[in-house]
């Protein structure tokens, strides 16, 4: 889907910027750089739709071991609660039936979730695990101290949801105004063709898209960094 995407893109930009296929070499870096940013905002919608089935997960874990349960079972139970709520082929709901077979197989609960945690890469994951193994090692009140790593994990995933909603408009916008050059010169060559015909078939005018292009693309790439905001 990246390659079409990105293929899409690159012969718009033939056609607008150039109207020839000759240029089509030069372009590449642009396609690489559309692959790379396609790449990347499909990891980061990844990694946030697991944090938030994250969050659901230790939520049923600390109510599980509130209410009693053991370690190995508040895994299991919450297992089964994530199944009316997220599809089967949900990441969150794979990575439980994975460490449900790992216990299975007489592994500790404590190595199942560091194995998790590693998979996933996820900060959020690997401190919550992090406090898990802390509070079962040193003993004490281990239940408020997961509940309350749960809160703190929890609230950050919240704020950063609630970040997200507000830079919706924000990337909408960007992606129209992305959108407007494009626009602009395909009326204009449309409408008034004989004015942009100076610049097409001849390498002064190939030069000055050329130059229009880097501008693009330069504001492009500055831009979305911009709405992309860490939390």
């Amino acid at each position: 889907m990246g390659i079409l995407k990105a293929t899409a893109a690159v012969a718009v930009m033939l056609y607008v910027f150039y109207d020839s296929l000759i240029p089509a070499p030069l372009l590449v870096p642009v396609w690489l750089i559309y692959i790379r940013d396609w790449q990347i905002d499909l990891s980061r919608k990844k990694e946030h739709e697991l944090r938030l089935q994250f969050r659901d997960s230790i939520q049923v874990m600390a109510s599980a071991l509130k209410a009693g349960y053991s370690v190995e079972n508040a895994i299991r139970e919450a297992g089964r609660d994530l199944s009316p709520v997220y599809p089967e082929e949900a990441r969150i709901r794979k990575e439980f039936r994975r460490m449900v077979r790992q216990m299975d197989m007489n592994m500790p609960a404590e190595e199942v979730l560091q194995e998790f945690a590693e998979r996933t890469g996820q900060e959020d994951i690997e401190n919550f695990v992090n406090v898990f193994s802390a509070a079962k090692k040193r003993g004490g009140d281990s239940i408020a101290i997961i509940r309350d790593a749960v809160n703190i994990i929890s609230g950050k995933i919240d704020t950063e949801k609630e970040i997200q909603t507000m830079l919706a408009s924000k990337k909408l916008e960007f992606d129209i105004m992305c959108a407007v050059p494009f626009g602009i010169i395909l009326y204009m060559k449309l409408t008034f063709g004989e004015f942009l015909s100076v610049l097409y078939g001849n390498i002064a005018g190939a030069a000055i898209m050329s130059i229009c292009i880097c501008v693009y693309m330069g504001a492009y790439v500055y831009g979305r960094k911009i709405i992309r905001i860490e939390v």
